[in-house]
């Protein structure tokens, strides 16, 4: 069974960060293991979240624990997303040196796959971790991954490139020298997400819906780890994974639901959706 790390938030009462990602990965039959970076009730888009981040000595020990039990010889997919502190942020760097250093049989020995989300901030709202957090996932997580996976003001913070619409996407994304997966991409009427690397990129984009709740950029990353680890082509699987948020969003808006409903979307999640169109950019 393929094993997914995720280091990021556990938040109790909303689908966002590690809670949505576990609950996405497990439909398709990933098991995960959660090291979490803060445990709040609530997304602080809310209010205040109640509960607090994470000891660094708690997630050191966590992260320690699964290295002492084999476990990162048997990962398959590292995904990083909020962190509360800079040491965090370090742990996290370790512990991905350690999931590629651990030794592997030959029933598992594909090497992981390291996707960072560099979670720090939003248009409209700016940097939403303190700017030491920000310095350290593009100092310390950035350079290790294998895919990268922004919003577009992200992208445009870590590449000083302007992000406006898929062809920007495109030569910003490009600057970083590694696949990245970039989301919230404007064109027009549309938003879309932009998978750009050096030889080829592709949009996947839909209409923009009325509104939608925190956490479709973790959703998002958790359903293209899918398709990697299932071996889709990188259109297909931008398309399916594009096209699980779209149909989540619209749920989420049809059942004035206010959290993404990822559970009960747990069919539709895995198709590609009618409403997304993938276009070639590059």
């Amino acid at each position: 069974m393929p094993l997914a790390l995720l280091i990021s938030s556990h938040v109790a009462g909303s689908q966002v960060g590690a809670t949505a990602q576990a609950a996405a990965l497990t439909q398709f039959r990933i098991d995960t293991m959660v090291v979490p970076t803060v445990l709040f009730g609530r997304h602080p888009g809310w209010g205040v979240p109640g509960g607090a981040p994470v000891p660094i000595e708690v997630v050191e020990g966590m992260l320690d624990g699964l290295e002492a039990n084999g476990l990162f010889g048997l990962t398959d997919i590292v995904i990083t997303g909020y962190f509360a502190s800079a040491a965090q942020v370090r742990a996290a760097a370790r512990a991905i040196d350690a999931v590629r250093a651990a030794p592997r049989d030959g029933s598992s020995g594909r090497k992981p796959t390291i996707i960072v989300d560099p979670t720090m901030g939003d248009a409209g709202k700016g940097l939403y971790v303190p700017a030491e957090v920000a310095d350290a996932i593009a100092a310390d997580l950035i350079p290790r991954a294998d895919i990268v996976a922004p919003n577009a003001w992200e992208l445009q913070r870590l590449t000083g490139a302007e992000v406006r619409d898929p062809a920007g996407a495109v030569r910003a994304a490009r600057l970083l020298n590694k696949p990245v997966i970039v989301s919230s991409v404007q064109r027009g009427s549309e938003i879309g997400v932009v998978y750009a690397d050096r030889k080829e990129a592709w949009l996947a984009a839909h209409a923009k819906a009325e509104r939608s709740p925190s956490g479709t950029g973790d959703l998002l990353t958790a359903l293209f780890a899918a398709s990697i680890l299932e071996g889709q082509t990188l259109s297909y699987g931008l398309a399916r994974a594009v096209g699980g948020v779209a149909e989540t969003v619209t749920a989420a808006n049809i059942w004035n639901a206010p959290e993404l409903p990822i559970v009960a979307m747990a069919a539709r999640i895995k198709q590609t959706s009618p409403t997304v169109r993938i276009e070639r950019l590059a």
